[in-house]
């Protein structure tokens, strides 16, 4: 499945483009695109749980792929660039999920560690 990503900078410009950049994680927040707060909500260990196991321990061990995370201080899900190929059902779950919600998602890069475009998951 290709994704479009509409990105938008500091200065308002969009563009598109179909792929994360390489060393890329999407951060899902749990907040719409018109800034309201997304319920229910655990949505993001709901998801998780998609790609979770459970341990020898008898606990649930998050896949490093899809990881529920606090950012800023804020609950988001953090999805690998792998996914997709390793794991296409969760992912597209996730993206549709994503697409039907309007959430906002963003990017984190390995290799800039400034702040993250906006971005917003083509329909």
């Amino acid at each position: 499945m290709s994704v479009q990503f509409v990105v938008q900078g500091h200065g308002r410009t969009v563009m598109e483009k179909t792929e994360l950049k390489i060393g890329c994680k999407l951060v899902i927040e749990s907040v719409s695109e018109d800034g309201r707060r997304f319920r229910p909500s655990d949505w993001i260990e709901r998801i998780s749980t998609q790609a979770a196991q459970f341990g020898s321990d008898h606990r649930i061990h998050y896949s490093s792929l899809v990881q529920p995370r606090v950012i800023d201080g804020a609950k988001c899900l953090v999805v690998e660039q792998s996914l997709q190929e390793e794991n296409p059902r969760v992912y597209d779950h996730i993206i549709t999920f994503v697409r039907a919600n309007k959430l906002r998602v963003h990017e984190e890069c390995e290799s800039d560690r400034e702040a993250g475009s906006q971005i917003e998951v083509g329909r």
